[in-house]
């Protein structure tokens, strides 16, 4: 199986390091996207967005053979949502590392702009849920590679047509928030929650994890992205 691995914001393909061997010792081909405009300045990358990182990903996709599977962490997921949604009978299964599918005109977040991109804001930015398994030293590493994103990438809205994209399987492996509560507001289907209320085949894992399991334990990570590959 093609499985495509889009990174979070701050991150590029090197984020799946530790991740990539053992999904590749299990048979699979491995292809672990750079964004457009991450790490680039504001004069190169103040045009791209959130379409852009979503093309990138539909030209993987296209440059595959056969099905593929979509892994997506954090913002990524965002992203390929938006790929399977511009290629849903190319894609055998979606895998959402601890972030949930979008609806139509849903964004990322907003982050601050500084010189007309956006910096890692710093792990005080974050809950203490979400990066409590992250010792410093993986910190401090992490911090130290981040890249800036393009100013118009997390707050653009993402624009789905083909409502197939439902009926692709979906495999969300969830780091922090438990998935008895995930379950409760697919049941409320509260509006922010729609798309997620939508999906026809869907699997919930426990990572046990924080927002970053690619650095805190990536061997269990990869497990489960094997796993989902071969539903």
């Amino acid at each position: 199986m093609n499985i495509i691995l889009v990174p979070g914001l701050w991150l590029d393909a090197s984020s799946w390091d530790a991740v990539v061997p053992a999904l590749e010792r299990s048979g699979h081909s491995v292809h672990a996207l750079t964004m457009p405009g991450v790490g680039v300045p504001a004069a190169q990358s103040d045009r791209i967005g959130i379409a852009d990182w979503v093309d990138a990903v539909v030209d993987e996709i296209d440059r595959s053979s056969g099905l593929v599977v979509l892994v997506g962490h954090s913002g990524g997921g965002n992203v390929v949502y938006g790929a399977a949604d511009a290629r849903p009978e190319r894609v055998a299964r979606i895998v959402f590392v601890d972030t949930f599918p979008p609806g139509d005109g849903g964004s990322i977040w907003e982050f601050p702009v500084v010189d007309g991109v956006i910096p890692f804001p710093g792990w005080d930015f974050f809950e203490d849920q979400e990066i409590a398994d992250l010792d410093e030293p993986t910190r401090a590493r992490v911090a130290a590679t981040a890249k800036t994103v393009p100013a118009l990438v997390p707050t653009d809205p993402l624009r789905l047509h083909d409502e197939r994209r439902r009926r692709v399987p979906v495999t969300m492996l969830t780091g922090t928030v438990p998935a008895a509560e995930i379950r409760d507001i697919i049941a409320s289907a509260p509006d922010w929650a729609e798309e997620l209320a939508a999906v026809q085949d869907l699997d919930i894992v426990e990572l046990h994890s924080g927002h970053w399991p690619q650095f805190s334990q990536p061997d269990n990570l990869a497990a489960e992205i094997v796993s989902a590959a071969g539903r």
